[in-house]
C-alpha cells in the first residue's frame, strides 16, 4: 500500500454482507431494497439508486478494510474542510489519520487519538482518528492488559465522520456531497487513492 494509494485489489470491499446488515440501521424501505442481496458491491449500487445514500455510506464503512475505511473518511473530510491558508485543528487531526493510514503502527495509532482527544471529538477529522485508533488491537494504554475494540467500531466511527463531513458548513449540499463521498469510496475500494477535489465555497 503506497501513500497515496491505499489498495491495491480489484475489489476491498468485504465479500459477507450479512454481517453488516446489523450496522446499516435500515428500514423497511431498505430492508426491502436489499432484498435477495447478498454481495456489498451489488448492495451500495441498490442503495444508491434508491436515493439512500447515508445507509450506503454506512455500507462502505463497514465493508473496507481498516487503512482504506480511514483513508476515506479523510478524503470526505478534506473534501468539506474550511479553506485557508493557516493549518487548522482539523487539519492536524486529519494529518495524524493519515499517518497512521500510511505507516500503520501502534505509536501512531495512539498518537492520532491524542489529537481527536484534543479536537474534542466533533469534527469529521477527529473521528477518521478515532477510526484509527480502533483499528488497533488495543483500547487500553501500551502498559495495561489489550482490551480489543469490537470489530465493528471502526467502521462506526467512519461512518460518523463521513456523516459529520456531509453537513458541514453549507448542509444543503449534503446529497451531492454524499455522492461525491460515494464515487470517492468506489475508487478506494478498487484500488484508487479516491482524492475528492477540495470544495468551492
Amino acid at each position: 500500500m503506497s501513500a497515496h494509494t491505499p489498495g491495491t485489489s480489484s475489489s476491498k470491499l468485504s465479500r459477507e454482507l450479512s454481517s453488516l446488515l446489523m450496522h446499516l440501521d435500515l428500514d423497511a424501505e431498505g430492508t426491502a431494497t436489499l432484498g435477495g442481496c447478498d454481495d456489498p458491491a451489488e448492495a451500495l449500487d441498490r442503495l444508491e439508486q434508491a436515493g439512500l445514500l447515508v445507509e450506503a455510506t454506512r455500507l462502505v464503512a463497514h465493508a473496507l478494510p481498516a487503512r482504506e475505511a480511514v483513508w476515506w473518511a479523510c478524503a470526505c473530510s478534506r473534501h468539506t474542510a474550511a479553506s485557508g491558508d493557516r493549518p487548522t485543528v482539523e487539519t492536524t487531526v486529519r494529518e495524524a489519520a493519515e499517518a497512521w493510514v500510511r505507516h500503520p503502527t501502534d505509536e501512531l495509532r495512539r498518537a492520532a487519538m491524542k489529537e481527536a482527544e484534543k479536537a474534542g471529538f466533533h469534527s469529521a477529522e477527529a473521528w477518521a482518528a478515532v477510526a484509527a485508533f480502533w483499528s488497533g488491537d488495543s483500547m487500553a494504554p501500551p502498559e495495561a492488559p489489550k482490551v480489543p475494540p469490537q470489530p465493528h467500531f471502526k467502521g462506526l466511527a467512519v461512518a460518523g465522520a463521513v456523516a459529520l463531513a456531509a453537513v458541514r458548513g453549507l448542509a444543503a449540499r449534503r446529497e451531492a456531497r454524499l455522492r461525491r463521498f460515494l464515487v470517492s469510496a468506489r475508487d478506494i475500494a478498487a484500488g484508487g487513492a479516491g482524492r475528492l477535489e477540495a470544495e468551492i465555497d
